[in-house]
């Protein structure tokens, strides 16, 4: 990114800020002051290392929630590394890692937001982490992968130390938001505390079933996702199984899987009705990975109609239910042939269930302002429109 860029960027910010009724800091006594009503329109900065053109539960999670929660009164501006020069993840040259990050504090400055929210641990997760802290200002945070395992799986880094690492981080925030109950009381065990349970949604009218669906022989089996050796695809693909096998996705390890398990279909990355089609066309999906906090992509094949097969671990034992939208098993194969029986109807009316408005909402309800005040003042009536559970915390 060249400087005239940065500097048209954090005009930019400052422009879009212009006319709004927003909170300023007095700085010589370093407090807030309200400047405008209660029911005013609050102003989120969402920073992320984790952002579009990059394919992957947390994007599209993030991405769903500066669509929603305009809907709630908070209008959202994000930071991500494509403000930034980057250079390429080693062994995942897809993601983009932002360098030149000193010029963060200028664009948290020109967006002058009411809260802050870091969504990843990255090198901009880091900055905007020391940023708040060194300003005093109260933050939020969320935790969407189990990146102690990644690490320990990929290079042998003892778990104790990644988590360690993650205790030191989110300590910090206000709240960290966590993908399911079952993630959060795994990150409670590990040390880790303020956690709320925010879920994930998905797209009901993108995600559609097929109404001329016939079920295949030999069945059709799909994977969908990064292709890496975190995700266990090959506990999937070594299975002695009379199916086909489709795998949907690209990663660092493709290469060597598709040499080694040349009967598979390796389609790489499907986008829009091109990924559709591939889910509804499925007669089960199969979700192998073992170090995941939720797996939305279990959702999107739920919401085409079709089942999952997982182990019983965490993610896919807060989202599938056996007998009704999959099956979850140690054994891998025996999940698929239960996942097989299951009612494709059930599988799309608990998709249904998921309506990412709620989600947003979930997150809107633990973010804080600047001064570790709750953002939102829920409504009786938006919560018995939106019929939400409590949040859980621990």
């Amino acid at each position: 990114m060249t400087s005239a860029y940065k500097k048209a960027k954090v005009t930019e910010m400052k422009s879009n800020h212009i006319n709004k009724r927003v909170k300023h800091v007095n700085k010589s006594a370093n407090k807030r002051v309200d400047t405008g009503s209660p029911q005013r329109r609050q102003r989120l900065l969402l920073i992320t290392d984790a952002w579009v053109p990059q394919t992957n539960g947390v994007v599209t999670t993030l991405s769903m929630m500066t669509r929603h929660l305009p809907a709630f009164g908070i209008d959202v501006e994000v930071i991500h590394p494509g403000m930034f020069k980057t250079w390429p993840l080693p062994s995942y040259p897809e993601i983009r890692v932002a360098r030149n990050i000193g010029s963060l504090k200028e664009f948290i400055q020109a967006a002058a937001p009411d809260s802050i929210h870091i969504a990843t641990e990255g090198l901009l997760g880091l900055a905007a982490r020391r940023y708040c802290r060194r300003h005093g200002y109260a933050f939020t945070t969320s935790l969407h992968t189990k990146f102690p395992e990644y690490v320990n799986v990929r290079f042998g880094l003892p778990l104790k130390l990644g988590y360690r690492a993650l205790r030191w981080f989110h300590s910090a925030a206000t709240n960290t938001m966590v993908t399911t109950e079952s993630h959060r009381q795994e990150l409670h065990d590990w040390g880790l505390r303020n956690l709320a349970v925010w879920s994930r949604g998905v797209d009901t009218q993108l995600f559609v079933p097929d109404p001329d669906f016939i079920r295949k022989e030999p069945p059709r089996l799909l994977y969908v996702g990064r292709v890496a050796v975190e995700k266990n695809i090959e506990a999937f693909l070594q299975l002695d199984l009379h199916a086909q096998k489709v795998v949907v996705g690209d990663g660092p390890a493709r290469a060597e899987l598709q040499a080694k398990y040349p009967d598979a279909v390796w389609l790489g990355y499907r986008k829009g009705e091109a990924l559709v089609q591939e889910y509804a066309a499925a007669d089960a999906f199969v979700f192998p990975s073992r170090t995941d906090t939720f797996g939305l992509v279990m959702l999107e094949a739920m919401a085409c109609g079709t089942p999952v097969a997982a182990y019983p671990v965490t993610g896919p034992i807060d989202v599938v239910q056996d007998g009704v939208n999959g099956w979850l098993h140690n054994d891998l194969g025996q999940a698929i042939a239960d996942a097989l029986q299951v009612d494709r109807r059930d599988c799309r009316r608990y998709a249904q269930s998921h309506d990412w408005q709620a989600i947003a909402q979930r997150l809107g309800d633990c973010l804080v302002d600047l001064d570790g005040r709750p953002l939102l003042t829920r409504s009786v009536d938006m919560q018995n429109k939106l019929d939400l559970p409590a949040v859980s915390a621990a």
